[in-house]
């Protein structure tokens, strides 16, 4: 097993397993959005547990911002920091938005219940673009970011990149053991109340995505700072399959301690064992270029999901033709990510490194 210090002064290491993981996280996500559609009771949902891929999410950032940040934040600086992440992240929080707005506006679908209200669209879109919550349009059943729903977690990534430069990165192990343990117990706790763990994206349990954030980021964090990284020769199939399990999973009335060990046990786990493998030749292509692809599919595909539900329950599509729609529309999605990443995200984002560059090199 390398040490910390051994990986961070070789050569650039790249997560590739890491990277498959997360672009199967968002694959699922894609997939399980279209099914939570047409499945109200998610007892039906093949993906039962597909919502759980946010907090994967989470403890996958929480151990690629401690690789990658924890012995460098005093070169760099706190400053340089948050230019990183904004840099990163935010291009397509914009994107998102501006997609989610003209597919909410011009919804074909909408119902008699579902009206525009520009006192309150036109607000909502300013306070999305700058990643405030609003959650009070018609016909997003709530959401905190009724355009773009799944920005609810980049809200809460934002928060835990802020916690972490400025009180996380200075902690002792011991310590961050301790509030990771704490926020656990937090976690588990939050999910009983509720039942469950799928609350935080939307108005009513807004509270209940933070115990989710914390817990995952923190967790994703010890496994980089105790050197959990299991090297194996599994390569991408056994963490893919756990991951996938995890998803998979049934999903019953009441099943908070089943979810609660799934995020507590089995997501660690799995980025342990998926950091410590290697691939190779086209699965290491493939793992890089879905794990490009993941945050752009993440931001763009929610629209026309929102617009697929209310096709859905105004027609009542069924059958062949049902899956002929939802297939179509996943390919769509994938292509239409792809798109975005090529012609707006990557180029987007190496403007502006330039320019902060350029910036930093004036005297």
């Amino acid at each position: 097993m390398h040490t910390t210090e051994q990986r961070l002064s070789a050569k650039p290491y790249y997560f590739d397993v890491l990277d498959g993981l997360r672009g199967t996280a968002a694959i699922v996500i894609l997939v399980f959005h279209y099914l939570e559609m047409i499945y109200w009771n998610y007892a039906d949902n093949l993906l039962g547990h597909g919502f759980l891929a946010v907090d994967f999410f989470f403890c996958l950032s929480g151990f690629i911002i401690g690789f990658a940040y924890d012995k460098r934040m005093p070169q760099i600086g706190i400053k340089n920091f948050f230019a990183n992440r904004l840099i990163r992240l935010h291009p397509l929080v914009i994107a998102g938005t501006i997609i989610g707005a003209i597919g909410y506006i011009f919804n074909p679908f909408m119902d008699g219940a579902y009206t525009l209200e520009w006192g309150l669209i036109i607000p909502a879109f300013i306070a999305s673009l700058f990643i405030l919550p609003t959650p009070f349009l018609t016909g997003r059943a709530g959401a905190l970011f009724p355009y773009n729903s799944p920005a609810w977690s980049l809200f809460l990534e934002y928060l835990a990149n802020i916690v972490y430069a400025l009180v996380l990165i200075r902690l002792k192990n011991k310590w961050l053991l301790v509030l990771g343990i704490a926020s656990a117990i937090w976690l588990t706790y939050s999910s009983y109340s509720s039942g469950w763990l799928i609350n935080g994206w939307d108005g009513k349990t807004f509270l209940d995505g933070f115990p989710r954030v914390s817990f995952s980021f923190i967790a994703g964090l010890l496994i980089f700072r105790f050197n959990l990284i299991w090297k194996n020769k599994f390569g991408f199939i056994l963490p893919f399959v756990l991951l996938i399990a995890v998803f998979l999973y049934p999903h019953s009335e009441n099943d908070w301690l089943t979810e609660s060990l799934l995020v507590i046990v089995v997501f660690p786990l799995t980025i342990s064992i998926g950091s410590g493998a290697s691939v190779n030749g086209l699965m290491q292509s493939f793992c890089k270029f879905i794990g490009r692809l993941s945050y752009p599919l993440y931001m763009t595909h929610i629209t026309t999901v929102w617009t697929f539900g209310n096709y859905y329950n105004k027609y009542s599509p069924s059958g062949m033709k049902l899956v002929m729609i939802v297939t179509a529309l996943i390919i769509f999605n994938l292509v239409f990510a792809y798109i975005i990443m090529r012609i707006f995200d990557e180029p987007v984002r190496a403007w502006l490194t330039t320019k902060r560059k350029q910036m930093r090199m004036k005297p």
